[in-house]
């Protein structure tokens, strides 16, 4: 069996202990544009039980949102005991998109980094189990494709005017970056950093991280619940 498919079968598995042991599962894909969340969210949900999961692609905060504080789209929307939620970006925004865009204040996205430490934390006292990835490519590898989705049809609806205008702004993308996992990788809320050049290691590393992790919560014995294809 392929590693993909094993560790899907794993998680496939494990879905049914975070539900007996009542676990609210979190988890977060920020990375640069065409770095490939999208492809790695749709291998750790597609052998899952679609009742338990939801995933949230999350884009620029309607009128009523802007309306209150940045965080409250996320409250809303957080996993039952139980369930599994995933954020393809997240609260993140404030310290990326919103800094480098001038959506947000220097005041506000800096006083962001306090507020979205002492969020998680809130979570996690909450017994929440929360995951964060960054996908990171190259500069070259994301050109590489953007031009792919440019000449193929499936795939150029995934291309906007705006991923290019992004692209013209790599440096400072690269420098707000820098500055959120250096300010927000904290020993109880980590972040997992992804080499995404590979989109097929990418995957694994990223459902691996899950498996292992939910198996280190759960006190899971692997040779009792896995099948033999699956060890």
């Amino acid at each position: 069996m392929k590693d993909l498919e094993k560790y899907q079968l794993r998680f496939t598995m494990l879905q049914q202990e975070i539900r007996k042991n009542k676990i609210p599962l979190l988890m977060l894909f920020e990375g640069w544009d065409a770095s490939g969340k999208g492809g790695a969210i749709k291998r750790l949900t597609g052998k899952l039980d679609p009742r338990g999961v939801k995933v949230y692609p999350v884009g620029a905060p309607s009128s009523d949102e802007l309306s209150r504080n940045y965080l409250w789209r996320f409250w809303t929307r957080l996993p039952r005991k139980g369930e599994i939620v995933i954020f393809d970006r997240s609260w993140y925004g404030r310290v990326l998109v919103e800094r480098v865009e001038g959506f947000a204040s220097e005041d506000e996205w800096q006083r962001a980094y306090n507020e979205i430490n002492y969020y998680e934390k809130t979570l996690i006292d909450d017994k929440h189990m929360l995951l964060k990835f960054f996908i990171h490519i190259s500069k070259d590898e994301q050109l590489r494709r953007f031009k792919e989705r440019e000449e193929n049809p499936f795939k150029s609806w995934k291309l906007t005017d705006e991923d290019w205008r992004n692209r013209e702004k790599w440096d400072q993308y690269e420098e707000a970056t820098e500055d959120m996992l250096a300010k927000t990788n904290t020993d109880i809320a980590p972040w997992n950093i992804i080499q995404g050049n590979s989109k097929r290691h990418a995957r694994i590393e990223v459902i691996k991280i899950v498996t292992e992790s939910i198996e280190k919560v759960c006190q899971v014995n692997t040779e009792k619940i896995y099948p033999p294809a699956a060890l």
